[in-house]
């Protein structure tokens, strides 16, 4: 390609700047990098019969299956080879909790207390979630798999190789947070603040329905569809100062 020209693969949309040799720019497409999905291959399980959560505890092969937590305190807590199965965690605290090699399928809870807690090598399926405080908490190989969680609190989180994949997502906060290789599949994103994080090899074209609330400029290291470009000109030209009017 010569100075000044653009190329732009449609399946892949995103596009690498750099200077061509009479210092003009130059256009590259690359392929946006996917996620590495999570697959995790529980061993035989022993049935949690421990009572209440500790902080600090250590659990490690067992099944916690139609229990409340609301309101105890794991701070601390491993969790390692575990399911969690229709779970109550209202108001749990799980602060710097490690969650790794596990499943929770089916868990609620309205303010559960994720912050700077590490998830790694975990399966989120159906979860019935609102306002969880992940702030500050390491996500890597995560799988979130249907469900709705509302206000979902990631602010300055670190995300890598995460996939939200047919759940929903209200006002998602992901601000000051980095995503590196996280895909959106058949998601619905309604009114994410982007606010201050930093994207890498993001992939919104599997996108339902997507919806930035704030944060449109951090965009530059996500890829979209051409209809979701289309979608979202009205607020890029908003963001922009750009009026638009007819002729």
């Amino acid at each position: 390609m010569g100075s000044g020209t653009s190329a732009v693969n449609p399946q892949v949309g995103a596009i690498v700047r750099g200077r061509g040799h009479h210092g003009g720019m130059v256009h590259r497409t690359r392929v946006v990098k996917a996620a590495r999905r999570a697959e995790v291959r529980l061993p035989e399980l022993v049935g949690f019969t421990g009572g209440e959560l500790t902080p600090d505890g250590d659990y490690d092969g067992l099944e916690f299956r139609d229990l409340d937590f609301a309101g105890q305190d794991g701070a601390g807590a491993r969790f390692m080879d575990c399911a969690l199965t229709s779970c109550a965690l209202d108001e749990t605290g799980l602060r710097h909790a490690r969650v790794l090699d596990s499943v929770l399928t089916g868990i609620r809870g309205v303010g559960t207390d994720l912050a700077e807690a590490t998830l790694r090598d975990v399966e989120l399926v159906d979860a019935r979630l609102g306002g969880a405080q992940l702030h500050g908490a390491v996500l890597e190989r995560v799988l979130v798999r249907g469900g709705k969680i509302d206000y979902l609190n990631l602010r300055n989180a670190r995300l890598k190789d995460v996939v939200f994949e047919s759940c929903v997502l209200v006002e998602p906060d992901f601000g000051g947070a980095r995503l590196e290789r996280v895909a959106f599949a058949d998601c619905v994103l309604k009114g994410a603040d982007l606010t201050a994080a930093t994207l890498v090899d993001v992939d919104l074209r599997g996108a339902a329905e997507l919806d930035v609330a704030r944060g449109l400029d951090r965009l530059s290291g996500a890829v979209i569809s051409h209809a979701q470009l289309l979608d979202l000109a009205p607020v890029l030209a908003a963001e922009m100062g750009l009026r638009v009017a007819e002729v």
